[in-house]
């Protein structure tokens, strides 16, 4: 897994978190033509982890620009991609940070960004929306950036995240992406991203973050 990170990616920094270096794709044909061809031998995802969305960046300056907000919090970075958003907690001083991900590729990732920026990450290799269970919250501070690209995916998420939104403050940033929830959602603040347009429609992402409610 490192070595495929390695040949496919380069270390740099995310246009508005240029305090964190990052394993990036600097093309996104390439890496996802080989990770096509990976994907047919081994059942790996495409490569969402090569590139800092703009969910995470937004989440990520959020947090270094207000480091008392995660402070001494138990936080996870939820659908965590690079991990850039969990990076940045544990810059700021979260008590302790996990990153969860269901790609192999992407919790290598993590790892790997995290010893470039010397802090301390645990990757979390599991699908945590797959837990039916209402066992109480582990964290203080959920963070999701960008995780409702897809129907399925936000169907899939939305109930878990809502469970946890009744006990554990859940932030989510989202760039317009079509199926973010109407209903529960407290804005508390927004930023624009620039973003490439090999990836998206334009290249200034607006992105919101919210605070999710357990209802809606």
């Amino acid at each position: 897994m490192n070595g495929f990170i390695a040949a496919h990616t380069t270390v740099a920094a995310a246009p508005l978190v240029p305090e964190i270096r990052l394993h990036l794709a600097t093309e996104i044909t390439p890496i996802w033509q080989a990770s096509e061809a990976l994907l047919a031998q081994t059942g790996i995802e495409p490569p969402f982890w090569a590139f800092a969305w703009p969910g995470g960046q937004a989440l990520a300056r959020h947090v270094l620009d207000r480091p008392a907000l995660v402070a001494g919090r138990r936080v996870l970075d939820f659908a965590a991609g690079c991990g850039i958003a969990a990076i940045a907690c544990a810059r700021a001083g979260a008590a302790s940070v996990e990153a969860a991900e269901i790609d192999p590729l992407a919790i290598a990732a993590i790892g790997l960004n995290a010893l470039l920026n010397d802090v301390s990450v645990e990757p979390v290799a599991q699908d945590l929306a797959d837990d039916p269970t209402d066992a109480p919250s582990r964290w203080d501070l959920i963070l999701c950036g960008d995780v409702c690209y897809e129907a399925p995916m936000t169907r899939h998420i939305l109930p878990w995240l809502r469970r946890m939104a009744a006990a554990t403050e859940v932030w989510v940033a989202d760039p317009g992406r079509a199926y973010l929830p109407t209903a529960g959602l407290q804005p508390i603040g927004s930023y624009d991203v620039p973003t490439s347009l090999e990836l998206e429609d334009r290249a200034l992402r607006p992105t919101r973050l919210y605070r999710m409610t357990g209802t809606g």
